[in-house]
């Protein structure tokens, strides 16, 4: 008997939904739903965006500006900055999205220029 009641209770519940695919709900139902997406999309959703961008921006900002006069130390641990071959590119010790000033080679930080 609970197998029965399982398979109505599937059937049941597709016909709901085949009946939903051939008679779709008017759309003249939802406008106010959609205006207040629209809504909340451009007053609240897109500005919030932008406020966490500029936030971003000036802590990035902020953080090279203090790396530029304060680097962290240089420790050379043995497990770290291991090369075993060249690159490819480049002199051939430095990774491909290399940043001199927080990224250090094996032997050490590069010496830069601050201006």
């Amino acid at each position: 008997m609970a197998v029965f009641k399982t398979f109505v209770r599937g059937f049941q519940s597709s016909s709901v939904r085949l009946n939903t695919i051939l008679h779709p709900p008017n759309p003249k139902d939802y406008e106010g739903a959609v205006k207040t997406w629209r809504n909340l999309t451009y007053f609240v959703a897109f500005p919030a965006i932008g406020l966490a961008m500029v936030n971003a921006y000036l802590g990035e900002k902020e953080h090279i500006e203090h790396l530029k006069h304060e680097r962290p130390e240089f420790i050379p641990y043995e497990h770290l900055r291991i090369r075993r071959k060249r690159f490819p590119w480049g002199d051939g010790n430095k990774t491909l999205f290399h940043n001199p000033l927080v990224n250090p080679l094996p032997d050490g930080y590069e010496d830069i220029d601050h201006h």
